[in-house]
Order: C-alpha cells, then structure tokens, then sequence
C-alpha cells in the first residue's frame, strides 16, 4: 500500500505550552537565582560598610567609595563617548558607493552581516572600552584626592622655582590625563581607521585614491589630536626631569636633574614641543588642504628630532663635555641632590662631630664607676628571650608570645623610666585541645594580659640562673607598679599581632576567661565588631566567610558581634589607607587599658632632586620576616614623615589617630581629604606619650641614606671617599643588616642618659667602626628625634671584629665546653655599642639554651673597651670590673669556675694558639678591598675547628684529673639552638 500520509506512521505526540503554574515557578526561580547573584556580588561590600561603621570611620568608606565611583563614570563615559563618536561619525563620512573591485567585494560580505546590528556593535564596542577605562581610573583614586586638595610645602625646588606641591601631587595627575588621553586617542584612531576601511573610506589594494577626502580629514584631525598631547608630554617632561631617576656611577641612585639634563635634555624638550606644536597645527591643516603630505613631512621631521635632538645630542653633551671634567660639571647638581635628600627624609638637621674612638686616660675606679651611668646596658634581649617568656609564662598551651618581643619604659621603684622588655600574651589555637568550629570561634577568643621583665638584668632570685627578672607575671597578670611593674588594666586581649581569625562573642555560647581563682566563662561586654543579631548581616557574613554555619547555628543569637581584622596593622590600614605603616606595633598600657601603638608616615616619590629608596630593602635587617615585617616592600619613595601615631586598643579594636608632625603637607593634604579621621596632637594623652619613641622602619631608612649623605660637600660626595655601610649582625651568619637597637644611654654632649635608637657604621668595604649614630626617641622630650652622629677619626674595631675577639677568648672555648658537656650551645645577644669617655664600650649578653631547660638563659656577659682585650664573666658588674681593673672580689660573688684559666695541657695551649691565628687570619679577609668571604669563611672554620678542639682536650684533661666522666662544674641550664655567633 503506497503511503498517503508523506510521513511517519504512528501516534502524534503534541507538545503544548507549559502550563501557568509551571512557567510562574520557573519565573520565580530565576528571579530568586538573580537575586542570590546580587546578594553574593555585594556581600562583601556590604559587609566592609559594616565593619567601617562599627568602628566610626564609615566617613572614610564613603569618601573612598564615592571617589571610584565617580572616576569610573566620568573616565568610563569620556572613553566611550571619544570611542563611540569617532566610530559613528566614521560610518556617517562613509562613501555613498564602494568601489567595485576584490577587495571591497569581500567587504560587502561583512558589512551586510554587521548591517542588522551596528547599534548593538556600537553599544558593546563603547561599553566595553568605558568599562575598561572606568576601572583603570577608578584606581588612581588616590591621586585625584591628593591633586584636588593639596596644600602648599611652602618650598622651591632648586630647578624651576615651583613649590614641591607641583611635583608631589599635580605633576602626577596631570600625567595620568595625558597617559588616558594617549588611550581614547589611540583607540578612536583604530576604531575610526577600521570603520572607514570597512566602509570604503580607506582603501589598501583597490585603484585610485588610497582614501577619501572625509577619512583623510577625520584620520587627520585624530593624529592632530595625538601630536598636541606629544607636544603636552615634552612640556610636562621638562618637569619630570627635576623628579626623574637615573644611574650616576658616581653615587648609584640618583634623582633629579645632572649636567646633561640641565644642558642638553632641557633645552632639547622645549624644543621638541615647539616642533610637536605647528606638526599638530600641519594635520589640522589637512581639513582644508585634503592632503597628508605637509603633515607627514612635519611628522617625520619631528621623529629625526627626537632622535637627534632628544637623543643624539646629549650622548654628544655628557660624552664631550661631562665626562672629562664630570666632578666640576656636576658639583652644582650633587649639592642640590644633597640639600633636597636631606631634607626630604628629614636628616638636614643632623648633629655630625668628629670622635677618636680612642682615650689614653688609665683605667681605674673613676672610669669604673662612670661607666655605671653612662648607660642603661639592656642585657634582655628582645628578639633571643621570647622562648624564655614562652616556657615561664605561657601558661596555656593555646597562648603565645611574638618571636621578637619589644622594649619599652616603666617606672622602676625610684620612680626613675627603666627600660623593659615587654610582650603581650596572645591566643594561639594552635595549642587548643580540640579544634572544631566552636572552640575556634566562639570559645578561645581572645588572650590575656601582658608580661614585664627588667631589661637591665636577670632575676637574682630566680630557680633559674639567667632567667628574666619578671616585673609583670602570672594569669591574670600581677606586679608591683612601684617596682617597674604595671598599674591595674584590662587584661583580655582580642586584638593583637597573631590574632588572624575571626571570633563570635556576646551571645549565647560563653567564652573562656581567667579570675585570681583560675578559669571561667564570660561573654564579651564590648562595642567591637558587627551585630550579627540581624539575619541579613548573618546570612552576608556567611557567603563573605564562606561558614553557611553561621546561618543556623544556634551559637549566635541576640547579642551576638563578629570580630575580624584584628591586626593592629590591619586595622590602621583599612581605616587610613593613606597611610605607610610601620613593620613593627607594640603595646602599652595606658590609663588601664593595652593599647597597641602603631606608627604612621605620610610619603610622595615626587619630591624633587631628593634621591629614591626603597621601603622594602631600607627596612629590612636581621629581624625581618619574624614578627616584623619590612614596609611597603617595594614602595619607592622620596620623602617619609612620621606624621600620624595611632593606637588600638586590645579590648575593644578602637582605633585613634593623631597628628604628629604638625607641618608636613601631606598630612595636611590627606586630612582635607578625609576630614575628622585624624585627631589633633593636643589630644595625645600625657600616659601616652610616656610610651611613644621615635619609629624603627624611619629610623633605619634614614640611617640607609645617612651612609651616603651625611657628606655635605658636592667633591667628597662624588668622590665617595667618606661612605659609610650598615653592618652585617655580628651575632648572625645570614649576612643581614644589623638591627637598631633601642637602650637609655647618653651621647658625649649630653648631660644625662635618655632612651635612645642606635646604630653602628662601618667604612664601605672595611670592617672597622666608622661612626656611630643615635637619635632621642623620648616623645616626651624637647630633643625628641634629633640625630646624633659621631665620625670615628681613628681605627676602631667594628661590631664584627669585636664579635670575633670575643669568639677567640679562652674563656668562650671554655665556656663552649661546659655548653657541650650539658648538650647545650651558645646564643649570643645583641652586641650594644655604647660611646664612652673618647672610646667604646661594647656589651653583648650570651645565653645558654640547652641541657635541663628548652629556652635560653642569661649566663656571661662580655664586655670590650678601646679595642682592648674583652672580658667575659658572669654578671656585667664583674665584666665591667675585668676590662677597668677594679678588684671583682670586693663584695662580689666569686667568679664561676668556668671562666678560670685554661688548663696548662699543651695539647690545649697548641689548640688556642691554632685559634688565635685563625683569627687574626679571619680579621685580614675583613680589612681586604673587596673583602675577602671566602677567606674570612676559611679562617672561621678554622677557628672553630680549634676551639673544638681545646674544649675536647681540656675535657679530657679534666676527666683524667678528677675521674668522674664528663661533669662540669657550674653547668649552665639551656636547650640545644643553633649557635648564632660562630
């Protein structure tokens, strides 16, 4: 049978709409997916708004926020409209008709695909550029607020006579519209290029013209337009000269302008802008004239001037005129690089005097007894004792201390400041018993107290020899406020430097605490964090956590908050990201509250003439990438102010800032921009500035560029004659700069001690001291932050030959072996120069760290002075006693056995002799130029190859006299760490 039906057999299957209450379900579904789309975009800003509000700067969110908003509309819709316009009126001058030949054939075909959506092309094209435009703007938005509102320096520069606030805040805004103007130029000659391509206007393989006469004048006029903002570029160039960096062999960074800038770059870009000005007028030109043929000539021309003129020519000035007589031609512009440097890093006011570093007067009971006053020596060292506090009064499993702990001033029981090593007991989770999200969050919230230790001497009382003579100890904390301990204060501690987890506190499930009694339960009584009571901020701190716990669980409730950004660095940088902050915040108690203090500064790279450093590498030394972390790593700048000190408060996360330096424009500037954040210096508190002291990271920038700048006359500095280096930490072998070091000690001219930041310096490429520097970092003195510096005239030891006398002493070989007959080791602390009458006074505290105990000691103490033989005993009274001749048995403990003379085995005798010329060995590598590493590294190999073996010997020796193995006498107690002095 034929089939009638012309298809498939069978039943049909009809497919109907879906029904209303199917499509009313899908509907709702996706608008319900839309929505979550939304609410998860915007959980997190809505979640910062929070946190801004909770801590009272919501003024700095917005002012921030609306500033991006506004450069991403008002940059996005220029780019678009300079894109959108150039593509329109291309298609608008397009030719009635192509011309009829391949190539515009094979054009038709994309034309009539792009015919039916040429708005919607148009739409994407310009959305897209906007979008891309909008956003990059968005980030400048710094410099927008700092152009817009900028106040005078009330300074010069030394080239074109214009205020500092020009470089610093318009010349980079100005380059930024420049550099946008380039983009929407470049894009809209593309956009238009292609246009008329695509349209007939622009032909490249068809007869007759290449273009029409509207594409030549459209295309035209947008090279103009290029041209004009080249020509703006030579003239903002001419300024950036005073700003530019640049290698000088002579001095290695450079900043500003030289010989060769001034002379030949200078004159070359005023010139190049005249040219760039009439070839732009030549292009505009072709409106009338319909021809590319003057303006490409004057195109050219420009090119071969650049080259020749802006090239060429000052290869010709430096290589003929500066290099041959190069210290006179650049003398003029070293002392302005000088004048500027010093200035902008605030070192001009530096206090330099000329220091033998050597007396003749006799030792004795005079010299003994100054010494005593001359300084406070801080044998407790901050960055070696942490173990120390951890083992004594860590208590807890689950709180820890930093690695490095800080050194700050109290009152002792004269009520004279004595300086004092603190730390503040932090929670660790870590060390919690058993981890789950409710012991993580809501249970271990928060640390207690803070511990206080004399920093001048250990515990004469203590069960352990050597141990820190605590001034603030227990949980909860106690101490005598009139004997350097601290006065009553809240003790929990919720915010703090390794508290990076966020917490849940105030509702329903407690916390763990401490009373006299031992533990308890309690619930944060605070005004921190976010409420979380509300169900919209719980479901956005879920999805900008990722914790949907947080959603249903039956732990949060009414009362509930949420704290989270809790380092104080972290804290000061959300609510003033302006601000350059310091590597290292330390706490303080003031008026019954710990408070973390964290030091500011307000920086620019546009100060002119004023040689660049940069942050990272300035601040780092040997105690960076512990605790304390290097600023900015690798932000360059060219002028650094401590303008701001801000503190938070352990408690409450609270964050104040107050103005510190009254003058620095940049504050100034940033405190228009963000008007109220900053608190006058007149609010800073008389307990507060007790415990404020001028900044390490500044301190360390500036004594980097003081190794070259302290020099003021142009032909030294060129010469490099007179430079200085930071040195290597004697007491480490990572070669790393050695750390400055705070100390309550006073300089040749001044009359009592005050608590001080020093540093050493040595001769580039030598090892001996060339000068030591030291600034008053008391806030609450009238010299606070003046430097100090004193040019060592005559040779003198440095930190590093020092440290290897030391090393070479009998009395270390001995002491090594007793460490060795305990399986315990060495740790040298820091190595403290101090200038004393003529000469210096080096004091170094050496642990023991093995044995019975896991964390180091206080057991010797060594001391040198003028260069002369060192002293190593058990207390610095006795060392001091050693080096000035006095008798150490009047009214003083006996010497420990340890440190008697060394036995008469000639075995041992050969041994130290070995020791002794390894390291005279090692002293010649260090006084080579270059130094000589690899022989220096032979000779400590030796040495300690040698003291190996007089420790073995003079064991042996001992073994044999008495017969009783391996036991020593006054054995030290310690754990087993790496021996960081050699």
């Amino acid at each position: 049978m034929p089939d009638r039906g012309g298809g498939p057999t069978g039943p049909r299957i009809r497919v109907g709409r879906p029904s209303r209450r199917v499509r009313t379900l899908f509907m709702t579904l996706g608008v319900l997916a839309v929505l979550a789309m939304l609410f998860v975009m915007f959980a997190g800003f809505w979640t910062d708004w929070l946190w801004y509000r909770s801590l009272h700067y919501s003024s700095v969110f917005s002012t921030t926020l609306r500033t991006k908003i506004g450069l991403f509309f008002v940059f996005g819709l220029l780019m678009s409209a300079a894109v959108g316009v150039n593509i329109w009126l291309a298609h608008r001058l397009r030719p009635p008709l192509s011309a009829m030949s391949m190539e515009q054939q094979s054009l038709d075909r994309y034309r009539m695909g792009i015919a039916p959506f040429k708005k919607w092309v148009l739409l994407a094209v310009t959305a897209l550029v906007g979008l891309i435009a909008g956003a990059s703007a968005a980030g400048q938005w710094r410099l927008w607020l700092l152009w817009v509102n900028s106040v005078p320096f009330g300074q010069k520069d030394a080239e074109f006579h214009k205020d500092v606030a020009f470089f610093a805040f318009d010349l980079p805004w100005y380059r930024f519209l420049l550099s946008f103007g380039f983009a929407a130029t470049v894009l809209s000659l593309i956009a238009a290029a292609l246009v008329h391509y695509l349209y007939g206007g622009l032909r490249v393989t068809s007869p007759g013209a290449r273009a029409t006469g509207a594409a030549t004048g459209h295309l035209s006029v947008l090279v103009g337009v290029f041209v004009a903002l080249k020509a703006v570029a030579y003239w903002l160039d001419r300024y950036g000269l005073a700003v530019k960096s640049s290698d000088f062999k002579a001095t290695g960074n450079w900043t500003g302008l030289r010989y060769v800038d001034a002379n030949a770059y200078l004159p070359a870009k005023t010139i190049l802008f005249c040219i760039a000005v009439i070839c732009a007028l030549l292009f505009f030109a072709t409106l009338w004239r319909r021809t590319w043929q003057l303006p490409v000539i004057g195109f050219g021309l420009m090119v071969l001037s650049a080259i020749l003129i802006g090239g060429l020519y000052p290869a010709i000035v430096q290589k003929f005129q500066v290099e041959p007589n190069e210290q006179a031609k650049e003398s003029p512009y070293i002392k302005k690089n000088i004048e500027a440097t010093r200035n902008a890093y605030g070192i001009d006011d530096s206090k330099v005097a000329d220091y033998t570093g050597k007396t003749d007067d006799k030792a004795g009971t005079e010299l003994r007894q100054t010494a005593d006053s001359t300084a406070s020596y801080r044998l407790i060292d901050p960055s070696v004792v942490s173990p120390t506090f951890q083992q004594l009064q860590q208590k807890r499993k689950y709180y820890q201390f930093p690695s490095t702990l800080d050194v700050d001033r109290y009152k002792d029981a004269k009520g004279k400041d004595q300086d004092t090593v603190v730390g503040v007991r932090e929670l660790n989770l870590a060390g919690v018993p058993k981890r789950n999200w409710i012991n993580d969050h809501f249970t271990y919230t928060h640390g207690y107290g803070m511990i206080a230790a004399k920093g001048t001497s250990p515990d004469p009382e203590a069960d352990q020899q050597g141990a820190p003579d605590f001034t603030e100890a227990g949980l909860p904390t106690t101490g005598n406020p009139g004997g350097g301990g601290l006065s009553t204060y809240r003790q929990q501690v919720y915010y703090g430097e390794k508290t990076n987890q966020y917490s849940i506190v105030g509702g329903p499930q407690k916390e763990l605490d401490y009373e006299d009694n031992g533990e308890k339960t309690t619930s944060y009584k605070g005004k921190s964090g976010v409420s979380l009571s509300n169900p919209v901020n719980r479901a956005a701190y879920a999805v900008a956590f990722g914790e949907p716990q947080m959603l249903y669980s039956g732990a949060i409730g009414e009362g509930s908050r949420i704290l989270y950004n809790r380092t104080p660095k972290e804290r000061v940088e959300k609510v003033a990201p302006w601000l350059t902050i310091d590597g290292d915040a330390y706490p303080a108690v003031v008026n019954g509250r710990i408070k973390w203090v964290v030091d500011a500064y307000t920086t620019t790279n546009g100060y002119p003439y004023a040689s660049r450093t940069t942050l990272g590498d300035s601040t780092a030394d040997s105690l960076s990438g512990q605790d304390r972390s290097v600023v900015a790593q690798q932000n360059k700048v060219n002028y650094i102010r401590n303008s701001v000190k801000a503190t938070v408060d352990a408690y409450d996360g609270s964050v104040d800032l107050y103005e510190w330096d009254t003058k620095d424009p940049v504050l100034k500037t940033w405190k228009k921009a963000f008007p109220g954040t900053v608190k006058p210096k007149s609010a800073i508190s008389d307990q507060l500035k007790e415990h404020l002291r001028y900044p390490q990271d500044l301190f360390k920038v500036q004594r980097e560029l003081l190794t070259r700048y302290h020099v003021t006359d142009p032909q030294q500095f060129y010469s490099g004659s007179d430079a200085w280096q930071v040195p290597d930490d004697p007491t480490r072998k990572d070669g790393s700069a050695v750390p400055p070091y705070y100390l309550s000690m006073k300089m040749p001219d001044q009359q009592k001690q005050a608590f001080s930041l020093t540093t050493t310096f040595t001769p580039t490429g030598r090892p001996t001291l060339g000068a030591f520097m030291s600034v008053d970092a008391d806030a609450k003195s009238k010299d606070y932050g003046t430097i100090r510096m004193l040019k060592v005239t005559n040779d003198v030891p440095g930190p590093q030959q020092v440290q290897s006398k030391l090393n070479g002493t009998p009395e270390v070989a001995e002491f090594v072996r007793n460490l060795r007959g305990t399986d315990s080791d060495i740790e040298y602390g820091n190595l403290l120069t101090v200038p004393f009458n003529g000469g210096f006074l080096y004091i170094e505290p050496v642990y023991a760290r093995g044995g019975n105990s896991n964390y180091p000691l206080l057991k010797k103490v060594g001391v040198s002075y003028n260069g002369n033989e060192p002293a190593f005993k058990n207390t610095l009274p006795e060392a001091l006693d050693a080096v000035f001749g006095e008798d150490p048995s009047d009214g003083q403990q006996p010497p420990d056995d340890s440190t008697g003379k060394p036995s008469a085995d000639p075995t041992v005798q050969e041994a130290l002799k070995d020791a002794g010329e390894a390291w005279e060995d090692s002293q010649k590598a260090l006084e080579q130029k270059p130094q000589d590493w690899e022989a220096y590294g032979r000779a400590q190999k030796d040495l300690k190859e040698a003291l190996d073996k007089a420790a073995e010997a003079e064991q042996k020796a001992a073994e044999k006299k008495s017969g009783s193995g391996a036991e020593t006498q006054n054995e030290p107690q310690g754990q087993g760490a790496s021996n960081k002095g050699g």
